[in-house]
């Protein structure tokens, strides 16, 4: 069973046809197959779109921004996070259990607090030249029992050593008082005589080592005197050797100016970050800015590309952003073949037909799947939409009869209904004229050139006149991004079946003449009997350009 989600999307900036495409073909998919089929666009729902998902109460699909491989998509390592007040000793030994050279510190409520490495232990044990280490990292008397593997026996195990030094008591104890100072954390073995002189000379904390039992006198004076005594199995060497372990990890760990990325974050911005640093893991957030787990540069090797079904389109131009990192299983489109290319065989399913709504209910037919009443409304608006109510010449009898069929599916009268779709589609007033122009508009490139063409439809001459006006200006400020050297706009009039071609950049002129046998443009040509980008308008163009190359 696939566990990885498949999206089925269509083109960027796209149209009924490629959303109502991406929904049932994702429909198909979760009936017929294992695994999970999720329907997405690569860009805005233009008003035509909305009209027809509002009037069948279908949810839009899911916006892809971008496929290319997110650091979710990486084998997170789930490294646990620790509190900031546990022991190196113990730090030390999460870190052998479960095989970590980077540990997260966490609060409660899973921020990240700060990190810390093997490196900064080993470093830890080579720096501390002083006796004082012990209260200057503020060290939890609990801590320190622990670390030892002994007990306290008199003493709070949550209050914290903060003054003195440590020493160990090996000398006569009537030479106690030239070295032990009030608040020291001394060493001691099993003399009566020390233990008494430790404690009546104000020592902070006594560890007293070999198992070795304190008094009963003892415990009194250090209870009154504020002295904590703590038992431990080991020998005097051994608890010296072991005692820095009780540091809390806090004193250590790098809290400032911490690396990390987001579960977010492309791999392809974060590769020359981990690349330009000697970390060996990486703290990960997630999209709620809590701690997600680590990762390291061995993660790339494993990372799992998003899975993808194209519909509506084959041009690497017009597909999602980061679609090069992707892998690609299908291909349902009724365009001409473009440049997309893949590293496997796919199945890649291509019908001269006027929509890619029409190849997806034959596949419906083909697999005997009753078509729901609002996904056959939706199909059949993409036939429509894209068929200019059957008057475009990439229409076929195909198409007539699949709308016809659908229709009586969604009790809808198709006249009307596709009159009222394309009002509600050319209705842009309250959209800006970037908006409006990037509604239906698609990259293309022939003959070395690149050159965008956008298309609005509508059943209103005066409508389109007033878009003409809107148009022309943006359309200028567009020239020369994004490689594209020639812009040209169609406003097509479904009842009249012309198109008033707009057109800007050097050349563009020029190529509508050559490519239409037309002279003189002005405001614009006006092609008769075009109404189609795809059959009429682009084939004349490509072979154009590629005759003049």
């Amino acid at each position: 069973m696939n566990k990885q989600p498949v999206y089925i999307v269509g083109h960027k900036n796209p149209d009924t046809d490629s959303i109502a495409s991406a929904i049932a073909y994702a429909d198909i998919k979760n009936r017929t197959e294992e695994g999970t089929y999720i329907a997405a666009r690569a860009g805005q729902i233009n008003e035509e779109t909305e009209y027809v998902l509002e009037r069948f109460d279908i949810k839009a699909p899911v916006y892809l921004s971008d496929v290319g491989t997110q650091v979710r998509d990486m084998e997170i390592r789930r490294t646990p996070g620790v509190n900031k007040e546990i022991s190196l000793g113990r730090a030390w030994r999460i870190m052998k259990e479960t095989e970590a050279v980077t540990l997260p510190v966490t609060t409660e409520d899973g921020h990240l607090e700060g990190i810390v490495t093997t490196g900064d232990i080993a470093k830890s044990y080579m720096d501390v030249h002083d006796s004082l280490f012990l209260s200057r990292a503020r060290t939890r008397y609990g801590s320190i029992a622990e670390t030892v593997g002994g007990k306290i026996v008199v003493g709070n195990e949550n209050d914290v050593f903060t003054k003195g030094k440590v020493i160990i008591g090996a000398a006569h104890p009537d030479k106690m008082e030239t070295y032990l100072e009030a608040g020291d954390l001394i060493l001691l073995g099993d003399r009566y005589e020390d233990h008494l002189r430790a404690v009546e000379q104000g020592a902070g904390c006594m560890i007293i080592c070999v198992n070795a039992k304190a008094g009963y006198s003892i415990r009194t004076i250090a209870a009154r005197k504020g002295c904590v005594i703590i038992t431990s199995p080991y020998d005097t060497f051994t608890v010296a050797r072991l005692i820095n372990q009780s540091i809390p990890l806090h004193h250590i760990m790098k809290k400032d100016n911490l690396l990390t990325f987001k579960t977010e974050d492309y791999t392809e911005t974060i590769k020359e970050v981990m690349t330009s640093t000697r970390h060996r893991a990486f703290p990960v957030l997630d999209k709620n800015g809590l701690y997600a787990g680590t990762i390291s540069r061995r993660n790339f090797l494993g990372i799992k590309k998003k899975q993808l079904i194209l519909v509506d389109h084959n041009e690497k131009s017009q597909a999602v952003d980061g679609i090069e990192e992707a892998q690609i299983l299908e291909i349902i489109d009724h365009h001409r073949l473009g440049s997309l290319e893949t590293l496997e065989p796919v199945l890649f399913r291509n019908q001269p037909v006027g929509c890619t709504a029409t190849i997806v209910y034959q596949m419906y037919r083909e697999k005997n799947l009753e078509i729901g009443q609002p996904i056959a409304g939706l199909l059949c608006a993409s036939i429509l939409s894209d068929t200019l109510m059957f008057r475009s010449p990439t229409c076929t009898e195909m198409d007539k009869k699949a709308a016809q069929e659908l229709a009586q599916k969604a009790d809808i009268e198709i006249e009307s209904f596709a009159r009222e779709m394309f009002h509600a589609g050319s209705d842009l007033s309250g959209k800006s004229a970037e908006e409006v122009f990037f509604q239906d508009f698609k990259k293309f490139t022939a003959g070395g050139q690149s050159f965008g063409v956008g298309q609005i439809s509508s059943l209103d001459a005066l409508e389109l006149e007033h878009l003409q006006e809107r148009l022309e200006p943006f359309m200028e400020t567009q020239r020369g991004k994004n490689g594209m050297t020639m812009i040209f706009y169609m406003l097509t009039n479904i009842l009249e079946e012309n198109t008033r071609l707009l057109c800007t950049g050097p050349g563009s002129c020029h190529l509508v003449e050559e490519a239409f046998g037309l002279t003189g443009g002005g405001e614009g040509y006006v092609l008769e009997g075009v109404v189609s980008r795809k059959k009429q308008l682009i084939p004349a163009f490509m072979n154009t350009l590629q005759e003049n190359q």
